[in-house]
């Protein structure tokens, strides 16, 4: 699976991109203007590229020259370990971060688009995702792709850290 997204590229993650796709992860969210308790912790996940990548599909999206620009972790449905209490018809979206540099530039719009469009593939009828408040920008994004704001699906995973839930409906490719 490799698509092309106007001036880059979305593909699987490589093995020899773990480390760089880890430390854009932590950059991207380290830019927030506020850290969040935990972060350390929350920090050591986001450079465990090896390890999303071995239970779920890490995808990135590289530039003409090669250059890693970000990357997400789509998670396929309830089974996956980073799955977040996924419903049996639900996909869901992870830890999607574009390097500082690279941001603005349409590709965690892309990013997010490709996951959306794997699910469609696989035929969910939803696709989950969640945030901080924090996130203005990302936030902005998920609504102008037509996510919809769920607090039934919000959580705290620790005090002073509040996740908010966002939901896309999906219908089936036409065939």
């Amino acid at each position: 699976m490799a698509q092309t997204t106007g001036p880059f590229l979305i593909r699987p993650v490589r093995p020899d991109e773990f480390q760089a796709l880890g430390e854009i992860c932590v950059a991207a969210y380290r830019s927030l203007s506020t850290v969040s308790p935990g972060q350390d912790d929350y920090d050591r996940r986001l450079r465990d590229v090896a390890h999303r990548a071995a239970v779920s599909c890490v995808l990135v999206a590289v530039d003409a020259a090669g250059e890693l620009l970000g990357g997400v972790t789509y998670v396929g449905g309830p089974e996956d370990p980073y799955s977040e209490q996924l419903q049996a018809d639900e996909a869901g979206i992870r830890m999607l971060a574009v390097s500082p540099a690279a941001q603005g530039r349409g590709v965690g719009r892309a990013l997010a688009a490709e996951c959306v469009a794997i699910a469609r593939r696989a035929g969910r009828t939803r696709i989950v995702l969640h945030s901080t408040p924090a996130m203005a920008a990302a936030i902005h994004l998920y609504e102008s792709l037509g996510f919809s704001r769920r607090p039934d699906i919000d959580f705290s995973p620790v005090p002073g850290v509040d996740i908010i839930g966002y939901a896309l409906e999906l219908t089936p490719p036409s065939n």
